[in-house]
């Protein structure tokens, strides 16, 4: 399989999805998601595969949308691509849901945006002491994607998701071990040992186990989501078009505070 955006490798039952575009922060645009689905895909079908584990290349795990693309897509009158990405972040969340194998998230940096929920996507998150999961919508005129409130209310509650979501707010690793968004929180450097300690605990386990646990859970908790991702994509697609959104992207590229009119 040819990856760009991304690598991706099977070795003793653990597949490896690795962010690997560095130079912008690891932001999502249309072909790394395309590429994060057809790696889930992959690894759901091979019958060697026992876990997934998904990690980053650069200081930062990802900043969510790519804000260079946001830009392009805002001085071209582009939203449909943006509306395109909406669509498909949320395709990851879900699949991370629904993949019958445990999905471990190791991150090191900023995990804002939709990375942000996808960390909460996974089965486990070990993170370094220097990781900040960001809901960063705000700050641009839009509102979690990537199944964001749909999975945050079920996490950690109601309020306290409303609370990040509204505010911008980053949840330090510590923080995030207390609300139950990481499993365990180490030092950077000590990340990739404590991940591989997990994986190993892991593969102890049955695989059947696994599965019949992973379709509990999204049948006890998960099972609207269909319903939910319709209603997050119709509200993503009406902020795409207001002047608050154009007004928040250029804002972060011109490293100043939007001025929001709330049109």
């Amino acid at each position: 399989m040819d990856f760009k955006e991304i690598l991706y490798s099977v070795t003793d039952g653990v597949a490896t999805l690795t962010l690997n575009r560095p130079e912008v922060s690891n932001g999502f645009n249309i072909p790394i998601c395309e590429e994060i689905l057809q790696a889930i895909s992959a690894a759901a079908e091979d019958e060697n595969v026992q876990i997934l584990l998904i990690n980053a290349n650069g200081k930062v795990f990802s900043v969510g949308g790519d804000l260079v693309e946001m830009q392009r897509a805002v001085d071209d009158d582009d939203v449909q691509s943006l509306v395109r990405i909406a669509e498909l972040v949320n395709e990851i969340s879900f699949s991370l849901k629904r993949l019958p194998k445990p999905v471990v998230m190791s991150t090191d940096g900023a995990v804002a945006g939709a990375a942000a929920n996808m960390a909460v996507a996974a089965d486990f998150c070990i993170a370094s002491d220097k990781t900040r999961f960001i809901q960063a919508f705000v700050n641009v005129g839009l509102a979690p994607d990537a199944g964001g409130l749909f999975l945050l209310t079920r996490a950690i509650g109601i309020t306290r998701a409303t609370q990040l979501a509204m505010t911008g707010e980053a949840l330090t690793a510590d923080k995030a071990l207390e609300y139950g968004v990481a499993y365990k929180v180490c030092e950077s450097e000590k990340l990739e040992k404590m991940t591989g300690r997990l994986i190993t605990r892991l593969k102890r386990g049955s695989i059947n186990s696994y599965k019949a646990i992973k379709e509990m859970v999204w049948q006890s908790s998960f099972a609207g989501w269909q319903d939910y991702a319709k209603l997050e994509l119709d509200l993503q697609k009406s902020l795409a078009f207001t002047n608050d959104f154009k007004e928040g992207v250029r804002a972060y590229t011109e490293k100043r505070r939007p001025k929001f009119t709330g049109k």
